[in-house]
């Protein structure tokens, strides 16, 4: 099992930065391939961007390229997601995952976080 608890959210103006982190236990952190999905309401879960064991590959959705960053840090169990220029649409619940490999597929995806809201004001 692998537990993971979210922080950092919170509302900011558009244009804002913001820095989630998320901590894992459970498991060694460094077998373990990293993502961060947002959900809007009345939309699906979306991935906005995941990271390989060692840092070596990440990815990232179209719309938060150039402005969102994901990083690691083995020796501290946490995968952070930097967001930068925030836009109104970036408003969502934010939550961190874990999956036995590097994907960008939600459905590789077998530990969850309990969510975090982020708000970005017009």
């Amino acid at each position: 099992q692998v537990q993971l608890v979210e922080s950092g959210g919170g509302l900011v103006q558009a244009g804002g930065s913001l820095r989630l982190s998320c901590t894992a236990s459970g498991r060694t952190f460094s077998t373990l391939g990293m993502g961060w999905f947002r959900q809007a309401p009345g939309k699906d879960r979306e991935i906005v961007a995941a990271i390989s064991r060692y840092a070596y590959n990440t990815d990232y959705t179209d719309s938060v390229k150039g402005r969102f960053t994901i990083s690691r840090d083995n020796n501290k169990n946490t995968v952070y997601l930097q967001m930068n220029s925030l836009k109104p649409e970036d408003t969502a619940v934010y939550y961190c995952a874990a999956a036995p490999r590097y994907s960008s597929s939600l459905r590789h995806y077998d530990y969850w976080g309990q969510g975090i809201q982020v708000t970005v004001s017009s």
